[in-house]
C-alpha cells in the first residue's frame, strides 16, 4: 500500500490493554489508514520515532487572539490591588485595527501551532469601542492557517451588554458574519442574569453553542453558574454550553463544591480553567495567605464534568505572561491543584485533549483509523512524562501535512 507518510516505532497515548508498546502509523489523504507495528509499503514522508509519544493534537478550548501582546501600549499596574487589568485593556482598544490585530493575533497562533495546537477556540470582543475590527482581524486568519490547525471564533461582550449600548447589535452582527459560538462576561455587566438570558436568546436564534466567562471572584456568593444549569436545562442546550474560569468554586467547601459540579454535569455544562490567568488575578483582596483561586478540575472531572485546561490571555494585562504552549498550562493546573498521582496527571492531560476535544463538540478527534491526521510528536515516551516535564514538541501534522519541526536538543561535551 502507498502511503503519504509513516510515523514509525511510535508510542500512543491512548493504547489500551493488550496493544503494543509501539507501533506504525501510516496516513492517506490526511487520514489514518493504519495503525499497526512494522507496516509495509513505501510512503512519501517516512519518520522513525524512536519509542517517542504521538498523540493527536492539541486543543486550544480559551484563547484570546485578538488582544494578545499588546503590553507594550498598556499601562503597568503599580499595586496588586486593585489590579485594572479591564480599563488596562480597555484604554487601547480604539487604537485596534483590522491589521493591527490580524498581525498580533498571527504571531500568537503561530506559537499555539509550533507548540502542538490543532484545534482552536478564540475569544473575540465586540462593543462600541473596537466595533467588529477584532473579529475582523481574527477572522482573516482561519483560513490563512487552516494548513496547521481549525480556528472558530466565539464573539463576547466584555464590557457588559445590557449596560452597554451597541453592543448588542455588534454581537448579533458578529454572528452574522463569521463567529460560529456566543460568549458572554457578566462579571462586568449592571445585571448580570439579563446577560445570561440575552446570551442563550442568540444561541437559540443562531443555532450556536456558548462559552462563558463565569463566576470570577474569591466569594462563592452570588453564583451564576446556577442560572446557566437552568437555562442550559430550560433550552436543551446540555453538551453545549461552556463556562470559563468560575474560580469562585475554589472558595467553597468541597461539600458545596460538589453540589455544584453535580448540578453542572447533569445540565451538561462544561468548564474551562485558565489556570494562569486565575492565578495571577486571585487573590489580590488579600496580602498574606494568599489564595489560589484555581478550580480544582480534577474533582469536577470526576464528578461527570468536561472539563478543559486553556492558556486564555498571553502578554496582556490579564496575563503578562505566555507562550501559547497548553502543556505548560496543565503542568501548572497539576502543580498548583495538587494533583500528582499518575491518574490524576493523566485526567489534566486529557483536559487538553480528548475532554478539550469533547468540550468543543469535536467527534473526529483522536488516533483511529480514519480519524484526522493531526498528530503530535513529544519528547518523551508517555503522556505522564510529556505533562510532568512539559515535553517539547518535535513534530506537528494537520492532516498528514508536517507543520512544525523542532529539533530534539543535543548537549556537546568537550
Amino acid at each position: 500500500m502507498a502511503l503519504d507518510l509513516i510515523l514509525r516505532n511510535v508510542r500512543l497515548a491512548d493504547a489500551g490493554p493488550g496493544q503494543p508498546a509501539a507501533t506504525d502509523i501510516g496516513v492517506k489523504d490526511g487520514r489514518i489508514v493504519a495503525l499497526a507495528p512494522g507496516l509495509q509499503g513505501d510512503a512519501g514522508e517516512e519518520v522513525q520515532g524512536h519509542g517517542r509519544l504521538v498523540c493527536a493534537g492539541f486543543v486550544e478550548t480559551h484563547i484570546h487572539l485578538d488582544k494578545s501582546c499588546i503590553l507594550g501600549r498598556c499601562a503597568h499596574e503599580k499595586t496588586r490591588f486593585p489590579h485594572l487589568a479591564m480599563e488596562r485593556v480597555s484604554a487601547v482598544k480604539p487604537s485596534f485595527t483590522v491589521e493591527d490585530v490580524t498581525g498580533r493575533a498571527a504571531g500568537t497562533l503561530e506559537k499555539c501551532i509550533s507548540h502542538g495546537c490543532t484545534r482552536m477556540r478564540t475569544h473575540v470582543e465586540v462593543d462600541p469601542k473596537v466595533g467588529l475590527r477584532g473579529l475582523q482581524g481574527v477572522k482573516a486568519l482561519i483560513d490563512r492557517y487552516k494548513w496547521a490547525i481549525d480556528l472558530e471564533i466565539c464573539v463576547m461582550p466584555q464590557e457588559g451588554l445590557t449596560n452597554n449600548p451597541g453592543t448588542d447589535e455588534l454581537m448579533v452582527a458578529a454572528l452574522k458574519s463569521g463567529a460560529t459560538v456566543v460568549g458572554a462576561a457578566p462579571n462586568y455587566d449592571t445585571d448580570r442574569p439579563a446577560q445570561i438570558r440575552r446570551i442563550f436568546e442568540m444561541a437559540r436564534d443562531f443555532d450556536v453553542d456558548i462559552d462563558m466567562h463565569l463566576d470570577s471572584g474569591a466569594s462563592a456568593d452570588e453564583l451564576d453558574t446556577l442560572l446557566v444549569c437552568e437555562l442550559t436545562e430550560k433550552h436543551g442546550w446540555g453538551g453545549r454550553v461552556a463556562i470559563g474560569h468560575v474560580s469562585k468554586l475554589a472558595s467553597m467547601p468541597q461539600p458545596a463544591m460538589d453540589k455544584v459540579a453535580r448540578r453542572m454535569a447533569d445540565a451538561g455544562v462544561a468548564l474551562t480553567v485558565l489556570t494562569a490567568t486565575d492565578l495571577y488575578l486571585g487573590g489580590r483582596h488579600t496580602d498574606h495567605s494568599v489564595p489560589r483561586n484555581v478550580v480544582d478540575a480534577n474533582r469536577l472531572a470526576e464528578l461527570g464534568v468536561v472539563c478543559s485546561v486553556a492558556s486564555n490571555n498571553i502578554l496582556n494585562p490579564f496575563t503578562p505572561f505566555g507562550d501559547g504552549q497548553l502543556l505548560r498550562q496543565a503542568n501548572m493546573q497539576a502543580i498548583v491543584s495538587q494533583r500528582g498521582s499518575d491518574p490524576e496527571v493523566r485526567s489534566i492531560w486529557d483536559m487538553t485533549t480528548n475532554a478539550a476535544a469533547r468540550l468543543m463538540r469535536h467527534p473526529d478527534y483522536g488516533i483511529a483509523v480514519g480519524a484526522p491526521a493531526d498528530l503530535v510528536v513529544l519528547d518523551a515516551p508517555d503522556a505522564l512524562t510529556a505533562l510532568r516535564t512539559v515535553a517539547p514538541v518535535l513534530a506537528a501534522y494537520k492532516r498528514g501535512r508536517r507543520t512544525v519541526t523542532r529539533e530534539p536538543v543535543r548537549l556537546h561535551a568537550p
